[in-house]
């Protein structure tokens, strides 16, 4: 049994619940999985877990500040043990954007970060305008109108493909 470590950084809450599930799948795997936020690291004692596993949306093009200086704080750390991170964006929802390599965000926040995960991923997310405040809600309209996505303020989508989050939590299992 590995003790398995799940940071999280979130927007709106939906990467919560991405981690959530990953630690469903990880425990059904009998392993241990603890939940922390990012904002709350360093929290628990990292040297006590045998892996870690980094999530993060996006807001704008960017991954939270907190995220980036809790890698560089802990890099060394990071790369001593089997380790992982996932990006939560809704440029995820198009099939030539939703894997790593292919996923313009999380390529941009891999060159600004000296750490080099284990295995990475990248999940579509939730468009929730109902629940934006007006800013977000127009801005995120605005970005949805150049990117073809769905402009109507009532809309509600989850494009997460929870298939390939749970094959993503069988991945850290076995790391």
């Amino acid at each position: 049994m590995a003790r398995i470590l799940i940071l999280f950084s979130t927007t709106d809450g939906h990467t919560v619940k991405i981690c959530r599930r990953l630690q469903e799948r990880i425990e059904q795997d009998g392993h241990q999985a603890t939940l922390v936020s990012v904002a709350d690291a360093p929290g628990p004692d990292l040297d006590a877990f045998d892996k870690i596993v980094i999530g993060a949306s996006i807001r704008y093009g960017k991954h939270g500040k907190a995220v980036v200086e809790f890698i560089n704080a802990n890099r060394q750390l990071l790369e001593r043990k089997p380790n992982a991170f996932f990006s939560v964006n809704i440029v995820a929802r198009k099939p030539e954007k939703s894997d790593p390599e292919t996923n313009p965000y999380l390529q941009k926040f891999l060159r600004q970060i000296a750490w080099r995960p284990g295995r990475l991923a990248v999940f579509a997310g939730k468009l929730d305008y109902p629940r934006y405040g007006a800013f977000d809600r127009f801005m995120i309209r605005l970005i949805m109108l150049i990117t073809k996505g769905p402009t109507d303020p009532a809309t509600v989508i989850e494009f997460t493909d929870w298939n390939k989050v749970e094959d993503f939590g069988r991945v850290i299992s076995e790391m």
